[in-house]
């Protein structure tokens, strides 16, 4: 059994899109919002909406994907309406004119990015043995992590010429990235148990209970990603801000200072999913939590910006550990007529903490000043630490999970 690396490749482009998409929006709404807003903490909580609509929204969507039936797939339909409409409202953003018309259109794109991400994401599982999920997250990620490239790096020159410019540039990938993926992605063709989609009636009979049963090592690890999504939202959302305020810096300069961390994420999302495939999720999970710990640390006694451009490139490479890893630790905790009701508990969490964490950090640098970014984010990175190492992963091992698969022979998948 092998992985299809090109078709791998041709899936991150769904990934790459989303992760495009909110590196811009994170990097440079902000600031659009700091025109008309004043206050930190307000500005946190508008750059949670997103949050609240995923929160809601995204569990609905991956569960009604799972029971999808078109011609085109039961995933597909979700990206084919909801990215076009992304890629107009991105047109959007940039022609604000007051508060009203801002947040108009921060709204709108909230709630149509988060009709398509779960079914997105759940693509990878459906096209992929579980014992390869975590090479092909690596891959995955490794997409996304060119769409934060381009959104930071790229992203900030054009932002010096016009700041529409990078958000014309985003649309412009999104339906670049719908037509690759349809026009390669045949669901009915490509997925491993398309005909065993569970029937619509018989999701509606299952009760609230039983819906919403999970075990206790599942609830253990949806803490430890709401924490160390926590850790990094804060980060994430603030860094340009905090490069502006606090080191003293052009906003487009720090963007592209956080550009050296997407480039290590990039460069090590492959081996983070090798390094998981050969010592386990879990471990390779709690290596990133520590280096990461250890990295944001060095960044708490430091100014120098080039310090930062270092620290982040470690950094990177640590958050590939968690990341790559993290949505199929989740996924192999339930079976594949489940995977997008669980890929929306994924994203019910990292929602979660996304809404909490802007906010809260805002509020906090409102009253203490920036320099409580990163001891807040070191805090995040130290309780998700605790609570991952409370998980029990999946008794099945790696071999076992392969022979299951035994049937497929050596295809390429």
């Amino acid at each position: 059994m092998k992985l299809n690396y090109k078709k791998t490749f041709l899936l991150g482009f769904g990934f790459f899109a989303i992760s495009l998409t909110w590196s811009l929006y994170n990097s440079y709404v902000p600031i659009f919002l700091r025109e008309f807003i004043g206050s930190n903490f307000l500005v946190g909580f508008i750059m949670t909406i997103d949050n609240y609509a995923g929160l809601f929204m995204q569990p609905i969507f991956g569960t009604l994907s799972d029971v999808t039936n078109t011609k085109y797939g039961r995933r597909m339909p979700y990206l084919l309406i909801g990215m076009p409409i992304a890629a107009l409202i991105l047109c959007i953003i940039p022609m604000h004119y007051s508060l009203v018309s801002l947040m108009a259109s921060i709204i709108s794109l909230n709630l149509v990015m988060a009709s398509f991400r779960a079914p997105t994401i759940a693509l990878m599982p459906d096209l992929t043995p579980s014992p390869l999920r975590s090479k092909a997250n690596g891959i995955i990620n490794l997409m996304g992590g060119v769409g934060a490239i381009t959104a930071y790096f790229i992203g900030s020159f054009l932002y010096d010429m016009d700041k529409a410019y990078p958000f014309y540039m985003a649309a412009a990938l999104m339906i670049i990235s719908i037509l690759v993926l349809f026009l390669n992605i045949k669901e009915k063709r490509d997925s491993l148990n398309y005909n065993n989609i569970p029937k619509k009636e018989d999701k509606e009979k299952e009760t609230l209970q039983e819906k919403l049963k999970i075990s206790k090592n599942v609830v253990f690890l949806l803490i430890a990603i709401f924490f160390w999504f926590v850790a990094f939202n804060a980060v994430e959302t603030f860094f340009t801000l905090y490069g502006k305020e606090y080191l003293n810096i052009k906003e487009s300069t720090a963007a592209r200072t956080f550009t050296y961390f997407s480039i290590s994420m990039v460069a090590f999302a492959i081996p983070a999913g090798l390094i998981a495939t050969k010592i386990g999720k879990k471990k390779t999970i709690i290596a990133g939590l520590i280096l990461m710990i250890a990295t944001f640390g060095g960044l708490l006694v430091s100014t120098d910006i080039k310090v930062f451009a270092a620290l982040f490139i470690i950094a990177g490479a640590a958050w590939a550990l968690i990341n790559i890893n993290s949505y199929p630790f989740v996924v192999s905790m339930t079976d594949d007529s489940n995977v997008g009701r669980y890929t929306g508990y994924y994203y019910l969490f990292s929602s979660l903490a996304a809404i909490v964490s802007p906010p809260l950090v805002g509020k906090l640098i409102d009253i203490l000043g920036y320099d409580i970014l990163f001891k807040y984010s070191v805090f995040g990175f130290i309780l998700a630490l605790i609570f991952i190492l409370l998980v029990k992963p999946p008794k099945e091992t790696l071999n076992q999970k392969e022979d299951a698969y035994e049937s497929l022979g050596n295809i390429d998948i």
